[in-house]
C-alpha cells in the first residue's frame, strides 16, 4: 500500500541522515553551552536576573546538608525553618526550594555541605554528569561519541536547576547494565533510587516479571540498608518530620504548587487542561496500570537483561504522576539502546522521527505547555515506549505486520 506523501516523509525520514544529525547536534550543543555561559555571566553576587541563586533547586540540597551537619537535620522538613535557612545562607529574598526527599537523600547531600555553595554545585554536577555519560555511553555500546549524550537537552535543563536527574539516570542505567552479569550490584544501584521512590515505582514489578530475583532481593536490602543508615545517622525525629511533611508533598501535586506545565505526566497534562482532580487521578491510574501490564508482557518476550532494564526505565516516566521535565534525563537510556540497535540493523518505520521527537522533548515540553497549553510529553513518552517494545520485544502480530518490510 502506498502511503500518503506526508506519512512517507516521516516513515523513514531519509532526510535525517548521520551527517545532518551530527551538524544539528553541534549547533544544539553550542546554543546550550552559550546559554549556560550567559546564565552564569548574567549573575550578580551568585543570583540570576530573577534574584534566584544560581543552581535554583540545588539550594535545597546544599541547605539541607548544612542543616544536617549542624545537628538540625529534622528542620530540613520544617518548611518555615528550611526557607529561613536558605535565605540566611544566601542573604536574599527568594522563593522556597522545598526538600521532599526521604532522609536517605541526606546521605547523598551531606558531603556537599562541607564545601562552599558554588564549589559544591560544580562538584555535584560534574560528578553526576560524569557518571551519566559513562553509563549512557556503555548502553549505546560506543556506537556514537559523547556529543549526542551531552547535547541531550535534558542535560541542559538538569544543569540549570542543579538537580539530581543525572544521578538518577546513572543509577538506573548502571542497574540495567549489571542486571545480567552482576545482579547483586544491579540491585544495589536500583535500591539507591529509594531517594526518589516515584522513579523506582515499576522496578519491583519489572524485576519480578523478568525473573531477576537476586537483583530484586538485593534492591530491597540496599534500600533497607540506606534507610537504616539514615535512621542511625540522623535519628528518629528526622523520619518523623519527613512523614509529617508528606501531606505537603501531596498538596504540591494536587494544588499545582509546582506548576503543571513543568511536569510531564498525564496527571499534570489533564490538570493543565482544566481537568478535575478525580479525572486526572483516574486517567493517570488507568495509564499506569496499562503501561505496567504492557511492560510485564514485553519483559517476558526478551531474555536480554539490558533490554529489560531499559524497558522498565522507559515505562517509569509514563507510570508516575509526579515527574518534572528534568526527569526526562532518564530518556537517555531508551534512546541510547534504540540508536545502538538501529545502527546495527537499520531503523524501523517511524523510528527515526519518534527518536528525534523524544530527544528534543526536554527542550520544548515546558515552553509548549506554558505558552500554548500543549503538554506533548505523555504522548511522546507513550509512543517511544511502544517503539522500544516493538524494537526489543515485539509481539507476534507486530512481527507479522510491521517487520514484513526491511528496516530503512
Amino acid at each position: 500500500m502506498t502511503l500518503p506523501p506526508i506519512l512517507a516523509f516521516f516513515r523513514d525520514a531519509p532526510w535525517l541522515d548521520e551527517r545532518r544529525a551530527r551538524a544539528w547536534l553541534r549547533i544544539l550543543a553550542a546554543v546550550q553551552f552559550l546559554g549556560l555561559v550567559g546564565l552564569v555571566a548574567a549573575c550578580r553576587h551568585g543570583a540570576d536576573l530573577r534574584g534566584e541563586p544560581l543552581g535554583t533547586d540545588f539550594v535545597s540540597f546544599w541547605t539541607a546538608a548544612r542543616l544536617a551537619l549542624s545537628g538540625a537535620a529534622a528542620s530540613v522538613y520544617d518548611p518555615a525553618a528550611h526557607h529561613a535557612a536558605e535565605q540566611a545562607f544566601f542573604g536574599g529574598n527568594f522563593g522556597f526550594y522545598a526538600f521532599f526527599y526521604p532522609p536517605v537523600f541526606l546521605l547523598f547531600c551531606l558531603p556537599l555541605g562541607l564545601a562552599p555553595y558554588f564549589v559544591a554545585l560544580v562538584a555535584w554536577l560534574a560528578a553526576t554528569g560524569a557518571a551519566y555519560v559513562r553509563v549512557v555511553r556503555q548502553i549505546a555500546a560506543n556506537r556514537f561519541g559523547v556529543l549526542p549524550i551531552l547535547a541531550f537537552p535534558a542535560v541542559f535543563v538538569t544543569l540549570g536547576h542543579g538537580q539530581n536527574a543525572l544521578l538518577t539516570t546513572a543509577l538506573f542505567g548502571a542497574g540495567a547494565l549489571w542486571l545480567g552479569a552482576r545482579p547483586l550490584l544491579a540491585g544495589l544501584a536500583f535500591g539507591a533510587l529509594c531517594y526518589k521512590p516515584q522513579l523506582a515505582l515499576l522496578l519491583p514489578l519489572g524485576l519480578a516479571a523478568s525473573g531477576r530475583w537476586r537483583a530484586l532481593i538485593a534492591m530491597g536490602l540496599s534500600a533497607a540498608a540506606l534507610c537504616a543508615l539514615s535512621f542511625l545517622l540522623f535519628g528518629a525525629p528526622v523520619w518523623r518530620a519527613f512523614i509529617a511533611e508528606s501531606p505537603l508533598a501531596r498538596a504540591v501535586l494536587e494544588q499545582g504548587l509546582v506548576e503543571p506545565e513543568k511536569m510531564i505526566s498525564l496527571f499534570a497534562a489533564l490538570r493543565l487542561a482544566g481537568g478535575g482532580l478525580n479525572l486526572a487521578y483516574a486517567a493517570q491510574g488507568a495509564l499506569s496500570i496499562g503501561v505496567a501490564l504492557a511492560l510485564v508482557a514485553a519483559l517476558r518476550r526478551t531474555n536480554d537483561a539490558l533490554e529489560q532494564g531499559v524497558l522498565i526505565a522507559a515505562a517509569t516516566l509514563l507510570a508516575t504522576p509526579f515527574a518534572l521535565d528534568y526527569d526526562l534525563a532518564l530518556l537517555a537510556l531508551p534512546l541510547a539502546l534504540l540508536f545502538s540497535r538501529a545502527r546495527a540493523t537499520g531503523f524501523l518505520p517511524f523510528e527515526k522521527i519518534l527518536a528525534l521527537a523524544a530527544y528534543a522533548l526536554p527542550a520544548f515540553a515546558r515552553p509548549l505547555a506554558q505558552t500554548f497549553y500543549l503538554p506533548l510529553a505523555p504522548a511522546i513518552l507513550l509512543l517511544l515506549f511502544a517503539a522500544l517494545v516493538r524494537r526489543v520485544a515485539p509481539a507476534p502480530v507486530w512481527r507479522k505486520r510491521i517487520f514484513a518490510e526491511e528496516p530503512a
